[in-house]
């Protein structure tokens, strides 16, 4: 079924990296608070999306990461493709648990939060590609956590801000303080969270090596 070891590992990596970014955009339209501050649930499922964007960047180039990104993208429209279908179809009155109020309301997300979400990720995705590259050629195989968490952080704070922006923002959902307030409290999340994943980068590292039986490395 597969080539090789390496293409499995891609299979794998890529399953989980299109899950986690297609549940993340799903679930985006819900904000939650966190003591004075606002952010988008969608913020939970993007840890795994850097630590699978970080491996895949590691073993399969900047044109890997590049080239699922847009499939990814294109994968984020189908999906909201589908819910708008879904929509538009009439629950079976006095027989579906769930009447079309109730699925509006969850999936029912507008089209600014669809265009920015899609924006955010492409935007994001593009930019931590080329940053992590850019340092793996500055300073070589060494230092991982420094490719990883230097590309999460710049790409994540340009995704944090063009989400919220074109979603909540231009819109007239949410003021400019609470925009500002919102992309600053998302960004400090994620970049907290793509430090306490570095030993999580250094795991999935050390076991792919291991299993394409590669010579560790120092």
């Amino acid at each position: 079924m597969f080539q090789s070891k390496k293409d499995y590992v891609f299979v794998i990596l890529s399953g989980i990296f299109i899950t986690n970014a297609v549940v993340a955009e799903l679930i985006g339209g819900k904000l939650i608070q966190i003591g004075p501050f606002v952010m988008s649930i969608g913020i939970l499922p993007w840890p795994i999306v850097f630590l699978t964007t970080d491996l895949i960047n590691e073993y399969f180039g900047e044109k890997g990461v590049r080239k699922l990104s847009f499939i990814t993208a294109g994968l984020i429209s189908y999906a909201f493709l589908v819910l708008f279908l879904a929509i538009a179809v009439p629950a079976a009155k006095g027989i579906s648990p769930v009447d079309d109020n109730q699925f509006q309301a969850v999936f029912g997300q507008s089209m600014w939060i669809i265009v920015g979400s899609i924006t955010a990720f492409l935007v994001s995705q593009l930019i931590d590609v080329t940053v992590f590259h850019y340092v793996k050629k500055k300073i070589g195989d060494t230092k991982i956590w420094l490719r990883t968490t230097g590309s999460t952080v710049i790409s994540q704070l340009i995704d944090s801000f063009i989400v919220l922006g074109i979603a909540f923002w231009l819109p007239g959902k949410m003021d400019f303080k609470t925009f500002l307030s919102s992309a600053l409290t998302g960004y400090t999340f994620k970049l907290c969270v793509a430090v306490l994943l570095t030993p999580l980068i250094y795991l999935g590292h050390d076991l792919i090596k291991k299993y394409l039986n590669e010579k560790k490395e120092k």
